[in-house]
């Protein structure tokens, strides 16, 4: 099974810790997000990042995260949503699910 883990403030990880997922990084000082977010770079799985945190990101790390197929990233709670699921579930499996 596929790791998820979610990088984002305490409301925002709570929520999904209530659907079972454990693997919560809670950033209190926005300064260590780029530290944050390269720490998961490497990990299998998916990685579910709060969507004003990711647009904080550098742009170059930005450009990472957007190309990253392992973790697959998937930002929540702004701008983008089904449309940049969908995006990324096709360059993750190569299939449109949604056709």
């Amino acid at each position: 099974m596929s790791r998820v883990s979610v990088i984002g403030d305490a409301d925002f990880n709570t929520g999904f810790r209530l659907v079972g997922i454990c693997d919560t990084i809670e950033v209190k000082d926005e300064s260590k997000l780029p530290e944050t977010v390269e720490s998961v770079l490497g990990q299998e799985g998916i990685v579910i990042i709060k969507y004003d945190f990711y647009k904080n990101l550098p742009v170059p790390l930005r450009v990472r995260v957007d190309e990253s197929l392992e973790p697959t990233f998937v930002k929540v709670g702004g701008e983008g949503g089904v449309e940049e699921l969908r995006d990324k579930i096709r360059k993750a499996i190569g299939v449109d699910l949604w056709k």
